[in-house]
């Protein structure tokens, strides 16, 4: 993974200690679109799965990533797609 992809996953794997957790680069895919970078590292896929996501809405959910990746978010990456579970489910 790059340096951008770590990152996303070193600070899910702080701010939410999940029980599964797997950070995709899905940038290839995405190679000539609006946002992507010739270098990639610009669209991921999280998938997360973390008891802090038990009882919460799925927009609760992709609020609290999309809080902890804020600055990933105001620059690098142009697009994340969310799949946050609680471990409920």
């Amino acid at each position: 993974m790059g340096a951008v992809a770590d990152r996303i996953e070193e600070k899910l794997q702080k701010a939410f200690a999940p029980s599964a957790l797997t950070v995709t680069d899905d940038s290839h895919l995405h190679a000539g679109h609006a946002g992507a970078r010739p270098g990639g590292e610009s669209h991921f896929t999280a998938d997360i799965t973390a008891s802090q996501f038990d009882g919460l809405t799925r927009l609760a959910r992709h609020r609290l990533v999309n809080d902890v990746l804020a600055e990933e978010l105001a620059g690098p990456v142009h697009a994340l797609v969310i799949r946050a579970r609680g471990l409920n489910e």
